[in-house]
């Protein structure tokens, strides 16, 4: 059998000259902003054009350009080399990355996969949790690429796996050492910090906030460490819309005020890009020494830990024999009712 893993991914500008068109591809997604086109093209135009020098200073700390193209290449290779080896010569396997706002599009990776004529194409977001406007925005553009291409293969999506042992495991490896080296300075506070949502998207039935809180309390459980000082919040908010809360600056102000030392954890983000090396690294970090914040560390991405490689390994496999379009880890439903616009068939 020739398996086909299709990574999803949200993708980045590759040169300062690419910064405008990513933001407009961005803001152009209707599962980004909801209004008719022409409407949404010319506020994508407006908002991209606006936006663009603020983020050509934020990838200037980035040599220009972002790194999520070859930190998710190198994932793509480690999970290959990972699924080739626990399902043996039965099985030749290739990963394919399918960006969705820069090079390579669903169109590019579509062809590729034409090319390489598989069996069976498993769809995989690097997104843990669910949301319209990622994993859901990622699945349609490349079911329209896939069609246009001509391919017939047999495909299979994973929806979710917020808490997913290996992607969990991952997170917990990761957090452990910083509690110890934080434990030194007082009672640490652990702020689980995921890209916000306008509250609005929650209220139509997104799954999203309810998806990563189920991460934070596995992350919790699986450190078993009795009187976890431990909050959910959410950053990159933008724009006049109330968003999701609480926002992360807020609770680093008040962590300041409350003389803690400061544990951020990316939830939600399982590569380094600039939300999290300038974001997080930076200017969070500038605001916590200022606020008074007396140790400030931030959990590295999952990015290729061995745990959370197996694990993205395993949800590939589990996903070959299934016969329902879109699952999520364990085959079976796991978002409450509520959530009307999860798109598990379970």
């Amino acid at each position: 059998m020739k398996l086909a893993i299709v990574l999803f991914n949200l993708g980045g500008p590759d040169s300062v000259e690419a910064i405008e068109p990513f933001l407009f591809n961005l803001f152009n997604d209707k599962a980004i902003i909801g209004a008719p086109q022409p409407i949404r093209w010319m506020l994508a135009r407006y908002i991209s054009s606006k936006r663009a020098p603020v983020a050509a200073e934020i990838y200037d700390h980035l040599g220009g350009k972002s790194p999520l193209l070859k930190l998710t290449k190198d994932q793509g290779e480690a999970l290959k080399t990972s699924v080739a080896k626990e399902m043996g010569e039965a099985v030749e396997v290739e990963t394919f990355i399918s960006m969705r706002y820069w090079y390579p599009m669903s169109e590019d990776c579509a062809a590729k996969v034409k090319e390489y004529e598989p069996d069976h194409i498993v769809l995989l977001p690097l997104y843990p949790q669910f949301s319209t406007t990622t994993s859901e925005s990622s699945i349609n553009e490349w079911h329209h690429a896939a069609k246009k291409a001509g391919i017939s293969a047999k495909t299979t999506t994973v929806c979710c796996y917020p808490t997913n042992e290996g992607f969990i495991s991952a997170v917990t490896d990761n957090l452990r050492s910083q509690i110890e080296e934080a434990t030194y300075m007082g009672k640490p506070r652990i702020l689980f910090s995921a890209h916000g949502l306008p509250k609005k998207i929650i209220e139509k039935g997104d799954p999203y906030q309810w998806q990563v809180e189920q991460s934070a309390l596995a992350v919790v459980e699986k450190l078993n460490m009795p009187n976890l000082d431990w909050w959910v919040t959410y950053q990159s908010r933008v724009g006049p819309l109330e968003w999701i809360g609480p926002n992360t600056e807020d609770e680093i102000i008040r962590a300041g005020q409350e003389k803690r030392p400061l544990i951020i954890v990316p939830i939600a983000f399982v590569s380094e890009h600039s939300e999290t090396l300038v974001e997080l690294d930076i200017e969070y970090k500038e605001l916590a020494l200022s606020q008074g914040v007396p140790l400030y560390l931030r959990s590295p991405a999952v990015a290729t830990h061995p745990f959370f490689i197996d694990g993205l390994r395993d949800l590939v496999i589990n996903h070959i024999s299934i016969e329902k379009e879109v699952l999520p880890e364990g085959h079976e439903k796991i978002c409450p009712h509520k959530h009307t616009r999860c798109i598990c068939k379970g």
